[in-house]
């Protein structure tokens, strides 16, 4: 066909740099006669390549290139680089265009609401949809304590900072923690006690202790799929730890940010087992989703909600009515239930790639953790190598992943830790880069003295 003849064209242009970003393209018609072709031909090229969005359209002035922003380092065999760095979705199977018809939409459905400032709390219709989709969830809850909030980590920040009705002070955290509560916690100077997570998971006697002596307010956890760790409780678990916050009067800040991703409909959130107000219920549409909505949701308890509200208030009036308009929709038109199905298939897969890639490739000298979800594991190197020497080999070896000291309290701060993502990684490149990791390690090995090693199959830190 012409019309994408028309359109290699102009995009090898564009990729080799002939016609640079923010250039008007030839017009309609002189490209027409270039191409000895209709009108309507080179309209139908422009069009396909506008909706990929290699180029865009100003009205009564042409069409333009698009700037291109560079991505860094991307998992995809096209970069030769292997990326277990990044940890936001897959970008292969986000729902771009289907989410591109929810916000059109939604332009429609609220522009009143979207010249207006909106309710502190969240669309109306929004909560409504939101409680219902947290059914599935085992979260069951009423519109009215549900928050709509600029993603999870504005309530984490929020709920640190409130005073709650046990007049205590401190926070407890799992060791380690994903770095964006750890800079949370720092900035607002918030005195922490740490609860390491090992391969057992976490020592429920020294939970007692801390709630018992310590003056904790509240109890921060990851309960699926934990951050970095990959880590997911047992419903035993869940209901010791929710048993220990009433004997002691500890609040629970429940973070289930992928619990959407969970396979097993048996599994429980800890607010299952208290949802009277002892534990607070947060999610997260980004890692499921697309990260830039910066959309989340928590379930304040009544006792809460004014002074949330207030402080939600102080920081951002209301969370975008665009955005929770075209979450609503996205909701009730089903495309969530569809989406999230997939997304749980790719990403079980690409689990399993990775246990299996561990299991075959790794020094039994090298300890990990495995996870379900895929989105993140981590490994504990051996001897005296250090993350930080390992991280600097692997790059130039065009192998990216991340260094866990960073997830620690100080006192917790582990220079051993690696953390990894599959998310973004292709299929076929998750067994390379494995190997990649692995023989970097025995060369590290190699220029270190010799220890001696216990042997593993798993860990976490």
């Amino acid at each position: 066909m012409i019309y994408a003849e028309v359109m290699k064209s102009i995009e090898q242009q564009i990729d080799n740099g002939e016609l640079k970003p923010g250039k008007r393209l030839p017009s309609i018609r002189s490209l027409a006669k270039q191409f000895d072709c209709s009108v309507n031909t080179i309209i139908k090229a422009y069009s396909e390549l506008e909706k990929k969005h290699k180029i865009y359209s100003v009205s009564k002035s042409g069409y333009y290139v698009v700037e291109r922003v560079p991505s860094g380092h991307s998992g995809s065999a096209d970069t030769g680089a292997i990326d277990f760095l990044s940890a936001g979705p897959d970008k292969n199977a986000m729902p771009y265009r289907d989410y591109q018809h929810c916000i059109n939409q939604a332009i429609e459905v609220y522009k009143e609401e979207m010249f207006t400032y909106s309710e502190i709390q969240g669309l109306p219709s929004l909560r409504e949809e939101l409680t219902r989709h947290l059914r599935e969830l085992q979260v069951f809850t009423v519109p009215d304590r549900i928050c709509v909030v600029s993603g999870s980590q504005q309530a984490i920040h929020l709920l640190i900072s409130l005073p709650f009705p046990n007049g205590k002070k401190n926070i407890c955290v799992e060791q380690p923690t994903h770095v964006s509560m750890i800079e949370s916690l720092k900035v607002q100077q918030a005195t922490t006690y740490g609860i390491e997570i090992t391969e057992r998971g976490i020592d429920l006697e020294r939970l007692e202790h801390l709630f018992k002596c310590n003056d904790i307010k509240c109890f921060y956890t990851v309960t699926r799929f934990h951050n970095p760790t990959g880590r997911s409780y047992s419903n035993k678990e869940r209901r010791k730890i929710v048993e220990l916050a009433q004997k002691y009067d500890v609040y629970i800040i429940e973070d289930d940010y992928l619990g959407d991703l969970d396979p097993d409909k048996n599994q429980d959130p800890m607010f299952a087992f208290d949802p009277s107000g002892r534990v607070i219920y947060i999610k997260s549409f980004s890692k499921v989703m697309l990260p830039g909505l910066r959309l989340g949701l928590a379930v304040i308890p009544d006792f809460l909600r004014d002074s949330f509200l207030s402080a939600k208030f102080a920081t951002d009036l209301h969370t975008p009515v665009l955005m929770q308009g075209a979450l609503d929709i996205y909701l009730k038109s089903g495309m969530f239930k569809a989406h999230i199905q997939r997304m749980r298939s790719i990403y079980s897969r690409k689990a399993a790639l990775l246990q299996k890639a561990y299991q075959e490739k790794l020094p039994s000298s090298v300890a990990y953790s495995v996870s379900q979800s895929g989105f993140y594991s981590t490994i504990r190197l051996p001897g005296l190598v250090k993350a930080e020497m390992l991280i600097e080999d692997l790059k130039k070896e065009n192998v990216y992943v991340d260094d866990a000291r960073k997830m620690y309290l100080p006192e917790f701060t582990q220079d051993s830790v690696i953390r990894l993502s599959v998310s973004q990684v292709e299929e076929e490149l998750i067994e390379i880069g494995v190997q990649t990791i692995a023989r970097v390690i025995k060369e590290q090995l190699n220029k270190v003295p010799q220890v001696k090693f216990i042997s593993t199959t798993s860990y976490f830190p």
